[in-house]
């Protein structure tokens, strides 16, 4: 038996014996399940009983009644065997909101919330995983919006599953190019084992450096007041409209490039690479991704940073990984925009207060359409650059759409200010166009996702047009969970990352494209929050300082992490990963393992075609390789 078929059968075999506990649950004892706390909420110490809410009787409850959430807290302790994460399940009921409820609960003095559907019958949902301490841990269920009744909880042990058995790596493009599919081979195989490093760089006409060079037009020479010469092509020879000569761009001995300021008459460069330096003098090393944007193609404004020459240099001169976002902006007023012509910075945005309508830049004939067209034209541009330099990008177009709507907010950007149907539209519109339109087949699809309710999970696109999910983490200001009030917070956000898993049905990655602070090394491994990557925002050039400000990052912890065997950097990527092979990939099967029929789930029909594989093995009545008999 080959070694993939062994992984395989191994992988079969364990999925469907544990399907067939289903079966016999009734000898499966508490100590086996990992529940280490189990009760009728009303049976708590100091809680109240309820046998209805008001007039509304909700029969089925277990015991004499329920516990409802109004003004005090349900407050029990837990004994834990060890530290690790526990799984929370209630029973509850909600009828005061039919949009949700926001609940939370309170582990050891730190806060965390999640909404709670309505349901005028009792609901079994899994509260969230929290990580106890070894020994005693304080519980509470906190009215802090409330107004939810609990028939019982239950805590128990939780139960981490193999990342790798149900996650794929194969990008969601069928004509994805060679080093797409091998990107996505290498992060695979580092999912669930590592977390790779990466940080964001500035765009645009950010951490701007100005100089005291000049361009000597008697001498024709560009010179700095030390004397010192910089080269030039005769091609970026202008004149002013004064009749003043001057160059467009010179260049230093190392390649830096200093552009010509037409208002003050000097040359400058903006310092990209300030937080690779950053690094590099603190940590020792480079991130293993950098983080770009195609922010300054806009039709509006659209000027030249030199994105793809950095992008190409960044994955073939120094072997790095490309991430990038696109903040696009759009016309505040279309009205005041005519198409193709340049428009005022401040007439332009990328959030949601505008009157840009997603829906309509969809529809053929309307100007949203037309700008829309152009945006795409102008970035199928870059991209083609890249995928003829044989640059692959992890690619997180229309990022945080969903941002405070499933809360009962609005959406900051425009791309989601028309709610999750029209997204998912715009989503996958972009990506036929880029794919079918202009040829591009360079890129690895990431989708922001939250998980504020069961509504965000309406955000998702889809399997079959994402290839990793990715969640932003800023919480240094709030929804701390470490009980300080300010500086860095190093919460893994665990619970976050299992809500995406569970959302996706761990079928694809999850990552952490954007974040202030770093979690710690302490609290990722522990936690098991198996993030693929994480990407601090830049600095900003007062505040805020997401990488270098104290605020936001804890030295010592980014120290420890960075030269941890846990976390990969620049120096530590396969040198030509851009030709990775996997002998071993379940996510190139075509099938979940343990799916023996086919049916894309996996159950007790599963198991009975494996007893029968098992029990005919040996008479050779069944083939080893076709165990439902359809050929495959």
């Amino acid at each position: 038996m080959s070694k993939k078929l062994k992984r395989v059968f191994s992988a079969v075999t364990a999925t469907a014996l544990i399907g067939s506990s289903l079966v016999f649950s009734s000898a499966v004892s508490a100590e086996d399940t990992g529940v280490i706390f189990e009760s009728e909420v009303e049976k708590i110490d100091g809680v109240e009983n309820w046998t209805s809410i008001y007039e509304t009787q909700l029969p089925g409850f277990s015991g004499d009644g329920f516990a409802y959430l109004t003004s005090k807290n349900i407050e029990f302790e837990v004994e834990a065997p060890e530290e690790g994460l526990y799984q929370f399940d209630v029973r509850y009921a909600q009828i005061l909101s039919e949009e949700g409820r926001m609940q939370t609960i309170m582990i050891n003095g730190a806060e965390y919330s999640k909404v709670f559907a309505f349901s005028d019958k009792w609901k079994d949902t899994e509260f969230g995983k929290f990580r106890l301490k070894k020994g005693t841990n304080k519980i509470a269920l906190v009215p802090k919006y409330g107004y939810a009744a609990f028939d019982t909880i239950t805590v128990k042990k939780a139960v981490m599953p193999d990342l790798k058995a149900t996650a794929t790596a194969v990008p969601c493009d069928k004509k994805a190019t060679k080093e797409a599919k091998s990107l996505m081979k290498y992060l695979y195989d580092v999912y669930g084992t590592g977390i790779l490093s990466g940080q964001q760089t500035i765009y645009g006409g950010g951490h701007k450096i100005t100089t005291t060079i000049r361009y000597d037009a008697a001498n024709d020479v560009c010179v700095d007041e030390s004397g010192k010469k910089y080269s030039f092509d005769e091609a970026d020879k202008a004149v002013a409209d004064d009749g003043s000569k001057f160059v467009w761009k010179c260049t230093d001995e190392n390649g830096q490039v200093y552009s010509y300021d037409t208002q003050n008459r000097n040359y400058n460069y903006c310092e990209y690479d300030r937080e690779l330096k950053y690094l590099k003098e603190t940590v020792g090393d480079m991130p293993a991704i950098q983080g770009f944007d195609f922010g300054a193609n806009c039709p509006c404004y659209q000027w030249d940073d030199g994105i793809v020459e950095r992008m190409i240099d960044w994955t073939n001169n120094k072997n790095g990984i490309c991430t990038a976002s696109w903040h696009i902006n759009v016309p505040v007023t279309m009205a005041d925009y005519t198409l193709g012509e340049p428009l005022d910075f401040s007439k332009t945005t990328y959030s949601e207060k505008c009157d840009f309508s997603p829906s309509k830049a969809m529809e053929k004939g309307t100007p949203e359409y037309d700008y829309w067209q152009l945006c795409i034209k102008n970035l199928a541009e870059q991209l083609s650059k890249l995928q003829d330099a044989g640059v692959p990008v992890l690619f997180r177009p229309l990022h945080e759409a969903d941002g405070n709507y499933s809360n009962g907010g609005v959406s900051w950007f425009w791309w989601g200010k028309e709610g999750p149907e029209v997204y998912n539209k715009l989503w996958k519109y972009l990506q036929t166009e880029l794919q079918e339109t202009y040829g591009i087949h360079n890129l690895i699809w990431e989708q922001n996702l939250y998980a504020w309710s069961d509504a965000s999970a309406e955000w998702y696109s889809g399997e079959d047009c994402v290839d990793i999910v990715g969640y932003d983490k800023y919480n240094t200001q709030y929804n701390r969970h470490d009980g300080n009030t300010s500086g860095p917070n190093l919460d893994a956000e665990s619970g976050i990352f299992w809500r995406l898993y569970d959302t996706v049905d761990g079928k694809k990655m999850v990552a952490m494209p954007e974040n202030d602070t770093i979690p710690s090394l302490d609290n990722i491994t522990i936690e098991k929050a198996g993030w693929l990557y994480f990407c601090p925002w830049y600095d900003e050039e007062s505040s805020p300082k997401f990488l270098s400000g104290e605020d936001y990052q804890n030295l010592d912890e980014l120290k420890k992490i960075y030269k941890s065997d846990y976390c990969i950097t620049l120096s530590e990527l396969p040198k030509d990963w851009k030709n990775y092979e996997l002998s071993d990939t379940p996510g190139d099967y075509d099938y979940i393992p343990g799916d023996i029929d086919g049916n894309k789930s996996v159950n007790i029909v599963d198991f009975i075609l494996l007893k029968n594989y098992l029990l005919n093995i040996d008479s050779k009545k069944t083939d080893a390789h076709d165990t439902n008999g359809d050929g495959k």
